[in-house]
């Protein structure tokens, strides 16, 4: 089985979304991947407060790069997210934010991914989320 992670953390954060966000991968491994954002002022919704589209974004990337860890590309390489859900606990004002997602489950296709969101400084918990991700 071959292992595509190494490859996709790598060009990750080159596509053209992520590299507007500046997301940057921090680490990966089998079924886990952590990726954070820097703070920058133009992805707040008002003030110093994230807004809520950039921690959907984060929670949607970070799962999808769990899903590819341990993924076999003679299954397929075309992927897509079947769905999204968020959970908003606390705002993160002015801090970097890091996004830490485990692959729970796989199955022939689906790949169901929970994350947690923290701000970096205070490891404040910020926002769940779950995403089931699929690969053919």
């Amino acid at each position: 089985m071959s292992n595509p992670i190494n490859m996709v953390s790598e060009l990750y954060p080159d596509v053209p979304f992520q590299k507007l966000l500046g997301i940057q991968v921090v680490s990966h491994d089998t079924d886990y991947a952590e990726v954070s954002i820097p703070f920058r002022q133009d992805l707040t919704g008002g003030g110093d407060a994230y807004h809520g589209g950039v921690i959907a974004s984060l929670i949607d990337l970070t799962g999808a790069l769990s899903a590819w860890s341990g993924h076999d590309d003679k299954k397929g390489m075309q992927a897509s997210t079947v769905s999204l859900n968020v959970q908003y606990l606390s705002g993160a004002k002015g801090e970097d934010i890091i996004a830490k997602s485990y692959a729970v489950k796989r199955g022939k296709e689906l790949i169901f991914c929970s994350i947690e969101v923290y701000t970096l400084t205070s490891d404040r918990l910020i926002a769940k989320g779950d995403i089931v991700y699929r690969i053919v």
